[in-house]
């Protein structure tokens, strides 16, 4: 085996993932509690999200998988906050 082993995985796509998806399951809670975590997980999901996809891309899109995954989180509760999520159900 090498001594130069390059990594398969992103870090930074895998935080976006897990980030993305605590954002989508804490964004239901009422009465604006939900509004503000999940919508600020979201907001930095993204953030990483485009710093893992760029991350990914240099590397020749290895790694970009998680991104994608975070991308449909982000979406679903940016699509959950917009239609009332968060606030009062």
């Amino acid at each position: 085996m090498s001594s130069s082993v390059e990594r398969r995985s992103n870090p930074t796509a895998w935080a976006a993932f897990w980030v993305a998806l605590a954002g989508l399951v804490l964004m239901p809670i009422p009465l604006f509690i939900g509004l503000i975590l999940g919508g600020a997980l979201s907001v930095i999901a993204a953030v990483l999200a485009v710093i893992g996809l760029l991350k990914g891309l240099a590397r020749n899109g290895k790694g970009i998988g998680p991104v994608v995954f975070a991308a449909i989180f982000i979406a679903l509760t940016w699509g959950g906050i917009s239609i009332g999520g968060g606030t009062v159900w």
